[in-house]
């Protein structure tokens, strides 16, 4: 075994989704599906291009540490699985992250209103609000926090999403792990009642700690 020298100062980073942890990987049983997916989102965070559509020679055995027919078999699994997306378009076949993104740009390639084969060519991707809220109180947008505020989108009430931003901001806890938890208890928990205790203290505080806190009794 060729001894690891450590990682960099200067290193960047690739997102993974929580799903990954929490779904994917203790089901995941073979070495080459799982560097092929670990390879997959790899690539998709640092594709400057929209489109995020790899083809089979985007996996290079170099980078996996594996044979061809390994590879070709980690993708066969992970496209089984459901984690990557095969598409078949005039006899070429591209791969693509099941996300919301790679979703519409598989539609887009079957249904012919977009040729990954042409050069400078953009996907019919919508860009929601959401990315531009996000992009200016959060941070930069990266490809995997897109799939995930497209995700929230779909999951929650466009009023839900803003005010979790807005809180963010608020309680200077910028980062989407951040509004994600929210969402997910607002779901779980029921919004209104939360916001419902949220008024009765503020309402408390008014007359606790406002002018009229010396004539309440404690």
């Amino acid at each position: 075994m060729k001894p690891f020298k450590g990682f960099t100062a200067s290193e960047s980073f690739t997102q993974l989704p929580d799903t990954f942890f929490h779904q994917l990987l203790n089901q995941i049983d073979e070495a080459a599906e799982l560097k092929v997916t670990l390879y997959f989102l790899w690539r998709v965070e640092h594709m400057g291009s929209s489109s995020h559509a790899l083809r089979a020679s985007d996996f290079k055995a170099k980078d996996l540490g594996l044979a061809a027919d390994e590879i070709r078999a980690g993708v066969e699994k992970a496209v089984k699985r459901g984690s990557i997306l095969k598409v078949e378009k005039a006899a070429k076949v591209y791969f693509l992250l099941n996300s919301p993104r790679g979703r519409a740009v598989a539609q887009a390639i079957e249904n012919g209103t977009w040729n990954p084969e042409r050069a400078g060519a953009d996907v019919p991707f919508e860009r929601p609000n959401i990315f531009r809220l996000y992009e200016e109180n959060i941070g930069p947008l990266t490809p995997l926090i897109a799939d995930a505020l497209k995700d929230a989108e779909e999951t929650y009430p466009a009023e839900w999403v803003a005010d979790t931003i807005d809180l963010a901001v608020r309680n200077n806890k910028r980062s989407w792990k951040y509004c994600e938890a929210i969402l997910k208890r607002w779901k779980e928990e029921g919004r209104a009642k939360k916001q419902d205790r949220r008024d009765n203290k503020e309402d408390r505080d008014k007359y606790i700690k406002g002018e009229y806190a010396d004539y309440v009794e404690h």
